[in-house]
């Protein structure tokens, strides 16, 4: 499985998430510029964390504009699994390719954390290797990480089981204490936590690698 990690002006967790799919999980990565125009020969992208053209407007709201965004929703409509991780869904939400919105934390203070997570939806192909395990704990690291969404936009995301990850204890202020949302096709996901950054031991957990696990899994079995 060949991954493209896209790296905005402002981009900073782009190399842990190469890391993660290189180092641990022995996957092909390559960075990929917002300036490139396309995305042939990929199995799957990832819009990784950080501070896309530095969120002077508004967090995403410039990266949606980015050449490489019109590659990013083609690949989407092919079915291809695309994930946006903290400041990749904000990018994803200004985009259209979720729902709902990212707002300033309720403290309005930046939030640096590990945040236990309920897993609302095993049965995805990015959550799918946790198997009988309920509840996971993941870094969070964000100012703009409050999701929001009316009330029936909410409706849909319940009754199609959009609704990927919970916050236990919400830090943000997210509507339905919401981590993470996919579209109704299933293979597009944003997440606020940060998944990356708990792949070894030695960052202090491996709870983040059943996302990775799950998709690759996901193209073994459509390929066999």
């Amino acid at each position: 499985m060949k991954f493209a990690v896209i790296v905005f002006p402002g981009s900073n967790c782009d190399y842990d998430m190469v890391n993660a799919l290189r180092d641990v999980l022995h996957a092909t990565a390559d960075l990929v510029p917002a300036t490139a125009t396309s995305l042939a020969g990929y199995d799957a992208v990832i819009l990784p964390g950080g501070f896309s053209y530095g969120d002077y407007l508004r967090s995403g709201a410039i990266a949606r504009f980015a050449p490489i965004m019109a590659a990013v929703k083609a690949v989407a409509a092919t079915g291809k699994p695309v994930v946006g991780i903290c400041n990749g869904f904000q990018v994803l939400t200004e985009a259209g390719l979720l729902p709902g919105a990212l707002q300033a934390n309720r403290t309005a203070k930046f939030i640096c954390k590990t945040s236990p997570l309920r897993i609302a939806n095993a049965e995805t192909q990015f959550t799918s290797a946790y198997g009988t395990t309920t509840e996971i704990a993941l870094p969070i690291a964000h100012g703009e990480g409050n999701y929001y969404c009316d009330e029936a936009t909410l409706a849909e995301l319940r009754a199609n089981h959009q609704i990927v990850f919970e916050y236990v204890d919400n830090p943000n202020g997210s509507t339905a204490n919401i981590a993470g949302v996919m579209n109704q096709a299933g293979n597009v996901l944003g997440m606020m936590p940060h998944p990356e950054r708990a792949v070894e031991a030695i960052l202090g957990s491996t709870d983040g690698l059943g996302i990775f696990q799950s998709m690759l899994t996901h193209e073994e079995v459509a390929n066999a």
